[in-house]
């Protein structure tokens, strides 16, 4: 992956393009070649050497101190998440695990949960790969079937950019979440499979991914416009599942008493195809479940 043996170097200079001279409070010297602040600049404002900055973006030098990394966090303008991502591209810094199996299993009662819940919900991966679903989930968006992407289906599937009427900022959360999970794991074969695929094929996920944004998904309301029943909108909710590292259970539920929750209930009535992909386990309260294949 390109950048992948410069971490930090690759991410100072990305940083320091998206901070424009009125926002570090310098003139603007005229007509620039490349956006945001200039080298020379980020080392001034942060009180280091111009040429000690050039050789922690070459790569010359990866082992800053606290303090200057506190400096150049100032200049660049970045929130907590984004100085504790920084702080893990140090030389010093914990190397991050960078293999994983390419499979995760959700743990039995996690599923178990699964099967109770009355609202659309999946369990999903680190790289948002869906790995268990029930019913509503998929009469919600077949792209919530087991065995697909999430972040695959965003970029390169046209039906679910319709699903999203806020598709743009939608897919802006992804990939920043998606850069909060990587921390300095940059070599896991699964991320660069993914980050390569998606790079060759949407000029929007290459935008992204360029710019390092780091935030983690919290709970937020999320807009669908749905084939069926029409725009709604749900509340997602991302929750840890405990022994089962990496691994998310992703609820989406609607306010009560609301429209959206009206819709939700027509979804769940319709006689909708269940998604041919993974195998539908039968039985108890498993029948709505859809699980990959060696995943149960």
């Amino acid at each position: 992956m390109s950048g992948s043996t410069n971490a930090l170097g690759t991410y100072l200079r990305a940083r320091r393009e998206l901070v424009t001279p009125a926002q570090a409070g310098i003139p603007d010297g005229g007509v620039r070649r490349v956006p945001g602040l200039r080298r020379e600049e980020v080392a001034m404002l942060a009180g280091i050497s111009a040429d000690y900055y050039l050789r922690l973006e070459r790569g010359r030098d990866r082992n800053p101190s606290g303090q200057v990394l506190e400096s150049l966090a100032r200049v660049l303008q970045l929130d907590d998440a984004h100085v504790a991502h920084l702080q893990t591209l140090v030389a010093e810094a914990p190397r991050q695990r960078g293999r994983r199996p390419r499979e995760e299993t959700p743990p039995p009662g996690a599923l178990k949960l699964l099967d109770s819940l009355v609202q659309p919900a999946i369990i999903e991966g680190p790289y948002f790969d869906v790995l268990a679903s029930n019913s509503l989930a998929r009469a919600l968006s077949p792209g919530l079937a087991v065995g697909g992407n999430q972040l695959r289906d965003l970029f390169l599937d046209e039906d679910q950019q319709n699903l999203h009427p806020d598709w743009r900022d939608v897919t802006e959360c992804f990939v920043a979440n998606l850069r909060q999970v990587v921390g300095n794991a940059v070599d896991d074969p699964r991320l660069i499979e993914l980050t390569e695929e998606l790079s060759l094929a949407s000029p929007r996920f290459r935008q992204l991914w360029a710019r390092h944004e780091v935030r983690g998904q919290r709970g937020t309301p999320i807009r669908f416009d749905h084939p069926q029943v029409g725009e709604l909108t749900l509340n997602r909710e991302r929750l840890e599942i405990g022994g089962a590292e990496g691994l998310m259970l992703v609820v989406f539920h609607p306010d009560a008493g609301s429209s959206d929750a009206d819709k939700l209930a027509l979804l769940a009535s319709a006689d909708l195809p269940t998604s041919d992909r993974g195998t539908v386990e039968t039985g108890g309260a498993a029948k709505n479940r859809v699980v990959a294949p060696g995943l149960a």
